[in-house]
């Protein structure tokens, strides 16, 4: 949001912060939501870059087309787990996870 936008909000009343301040999260909680956010997108752009749908990447976990889309998603119900399984299953390293890692990190520095 640009500046004056900003300002001319306050001006007016309202309150501007970020999804953390206004669900009241820890920074742990935030850290882990970011974590999860990135694995699920990194799920997405390995399946996508493999030209698989998510019902072929269904198949091979042994799931359904439902919950890929939920993992992809960042669904609540999903686990970090079950996102690291299945990034292993389309060939991500121990390497590739930690650049997530870092990713997650930096986006939330940005």
């Amino acid at each position: 949001m640009n500046k004056a936008k900003r300002k001319r909000l306050e001006r007016k009343g309202w309150k501007v912060g970020g999804a953390d301040e206004f669900l009241g999260l820890s920074p742990e909680e935030s850290e882990y939501i970011e974590l999860k956010l990135e694995l699920s997108r990194s799920l997405r752009e390995r399946r996508e870059a493999q030209r698989l749908t998510q019902t072929d990447l269904a198949e091979q976990l042994g799931s359904s087309q439902s919950r890929v889309a939920k993992m992809e998603a960042g669904d609540p119900s999903v686990s970090i787990d079950l996102l690291i399984r299945s990034l292993f299953s389309l060939g991500a390293t121990k390497r590739d996870l930690a650049r997530i890692i870092t990713a997650s990190k930096k986006s939330k520095a940005a």
